[in-house]
């Protein structure tokens, strides 16, 4: 009955809109009579096919969703339930649009919704939504700091959340960006903002990186207090093991991973020292900042260094603070070959920027690929980022890094493609790496290989903009324009892009077009959507977009749902699209 309702609604609401005015010139008026929605002529083929006199019933729905879709576990029960909620009163049977708006609606979403990858791996078997400077809410210079974005970070599905701590000039530990002008949070606050937001969309574990700034034992010891009090049991402590713990055997648990106190030389951060040192043009820049408005100024420190020199563990080791790590990280010094190759400190995590990595895989490209099989491979944005704009994850992953750490806040391409693989899995923030990256088989990214399947991706219509938009929000004297591009992203050889025609003054557009992309590692694939509103004279319109793995792609026809530049999800909008793949002998 809800259905139905919602069904007559949409109508209702095209009726509404099925002509529209659009003014120009000051006194005239262009009339447009939109065209509702219709089923493509493939969806009237299969109803056709796996229907009676215009009927379907429940036992043929079970039939098209198990031969035509590829459900294999799909039940006769389960075609009951899909078949009730799409039945409208009065009918023995799904009409073709009933049957069309199942497969419209979200009961039919391009991939899995649940948890499904084998979750008792090793934690470094698997790729780990990551965050990077997570308590920031804008650029990485002069915005505020606050526990907003770590607690919007979370409930997105975020698994790594990093914090900076540096001490304050009352002797306490905060959170910032040290040596800019943001502002600083509370480390207490961090931390309860995460205790309460930590397991809401997932229940897996949640690791929190800390960046050490503090250098004495004083405020380490301040910094153990609060993690043990916030999070008490829920705090996962390290022992000594020759592998990390699984995902499954983390549920629910907390983790810190930073450097052991004896390591940490905050002066000499890579990370940190990536801010002060910007690259533009293969150029070292220097960033100059006025000394005076610093809010983190290296005064603080010093008072808090000269008020400790009398403690007896001045040297900064702190037993409570180091049994507080459960992941170690490796500071990255000396022959990165050797370094790889060292299993003798056991399993721990290296990190390191994007430039470096860029630079490393031209020669050590499959020992990180094994390094990365056994421990933590986190990389971080170089630090001319300063206005929180992201790189290339898949220069990571397809090297088997699993945390690459991205600004949150910093919309674009490079985000939709994280956002994307994140979508995986359920969304619970961790994906299983593919065999591939597992393999005792070196794997090298860059050579080429021999092509495993081929992704057929055929676009039939888009609908929903008039529902989300006012009828002049993409063009004032008409309706859209609208046209897809489509992107595919993964190792070198599987990169490619296609595109659809616009089709003019149209807000359910109909391209019926089909593509073709050959694959040699799917498993590292995924599948970028934008819907843009053509115009001649200025720069394209944003209508939509979408990113999705495509080793998650469930085949035959699917309502594909867009999403807003800031990744949220339209209420309306959706594409629908047939996915099929082709065997390759």
């Amino acid at each position: 009955m809800e259905e139905f309702k919602r069904y007559l609604s949409s109508k209702s609401d095209h009726i509404k809109q099925s002509r529209q005015a659009y003014k120009f010139c000051f006194c005239f008026s262009r009339i447009f009579r939109l065209k509702m929605a219709e089923p493509p002529e493939d969806v009237v083929n299969v109803f056709r096919d796996y229907s009676d006199n215009g009927v379907m019933s429940a036992e043929q729905l079970y039939a098209f969703l198990k031969d035509y879709q590829g459900e294999e576990r799909i039940t006769i029960t389960d075609a009951q339930d899909i078949f009730a909620k799409h039945l409208y009163i009065f009918q023995r049977g799904l009409n073709l649009n009933a049957f069309f708006s199942y497969l419209s609606g979200d009961l039919n979403p391009p991939i899995s919704t649940e948890v499904h990858h084998n979750m008792t791996a090793p934690l470094a078997h698997y790729f780990l939504y990551t965050g990077h400077n997570s308590y920031l809410t804008g650029n990485q210079l002069s915005s505020n700091s606050s526990i907003d974005p770590i607690i919007r970070a979370l409930n997105n599905g975020v698994r790594v959340i990093e914090l900076d701590l540096w001490p304050s000039k009352k002797g306490d530990v905060e959170v910032c960006h040290g040596r800019t002008l943001t502002s600083s949070v509370k480390l207490s606050k961090c931390l309860q903002a995460i205790k309460d937001n930590a397991f809401k969309v997932s229940e897996f574990p949640v690791i929190i990186t800390f960046e050490d700034h503090l250098e004495n034992a004083l405020l380490r010891k301040k910094v153990a207090e609060m993690v043990n009090a916030t999070f008490g049991a829920m705090l996962y402590r390290r022992a000594d093991f020759p592998e990390f713990p699984s995902p499954e055997t983390l549920k629910g648990k907390i983790l810190i991973s930073t450097k052991p106190p004896e390591s940490i030389d905050s002066h000499k951060d890579d990370e940190h020292e990536d801010l002060h040192k910007q690259e533009f043009n293969d150029k070292t820049v220097p960033i100059v900042l006025n000394e005076g408005d610093l809010k983190h100024e290296s005064s603080a420190q010093t008072k808090v260094n000269n008020e400790v020199e009398e403690d007896d563990e001045d040297d900064g080791v702190v037993p409570e603070y180091r049994d507080l790590i459960a992941i170690r990280a490796r500071k990255l010094k000396g022959e990165l070959g050797n370094l790889l190759k060292d299993d003798s400190k056991g399993v721990g995590r290296l990190s390191m920027s994007e430039q470096r990595l860029q630079q490393y895989v031209k020669t050590y490209a499959t020992d990180i690929v094994r390094f990365t099989q056994k421990n933590l491979l986190r990389v971080y944005p170089k630090g001319s980022r300063i206005m929180s704009s992201n790189y290339n994850p898949l220069t990571g992953w397809i090297h088997g890094a699993q945390m690459v750490a991205f600004n949150m806040q910093g919309f674009g391409k490079n985000l939709s493609i994280m956002q994307g693989m994140f979508r995986a899995n359920g969304g619970c923030g961790y994906v299983k790496k593919p065999d591939v990256l597992l393999s005792n088989n070196a794997f090298s990214p860059s050579i080429k290989g021999d092509v495993k399947t081929i992704l057929k991706v055929k676009v039939y219509m888009g609908e929903g903009w008039h529902l989300e938009f006012r009828p002049t929000h993409f063009d004032p004297l008409s309706p859209p324009d609208f046209f897809a591009k489509i992107n595919v992203y993964g190792v070198p050889a599987d990169m490619r892009k296609a595109s659809t025609d616009p089709i003019e003054d149209q807000w359910a557009p109909v391209w019926n077009k089909e593509f073709r992309f050959p694959l040699t590692v799917p498993e590292l694939a995924l599948l970028r959507i934008r819907v843009l509103e053509h115009d001649y004279t200025r720069r394209h319109d944003f209508g939509g977009q979408t990113c999705l793995p495509v080793s998650e792609l469930r085949s035959g026809i699917r309502a594909v749902p867009l999403y807003s530049k800031e990744g949220e999800k339209y209420k309306h909008v959706k594409l629908l699209i047939n996915f099929q793949f082709l065997h390759v002998d």
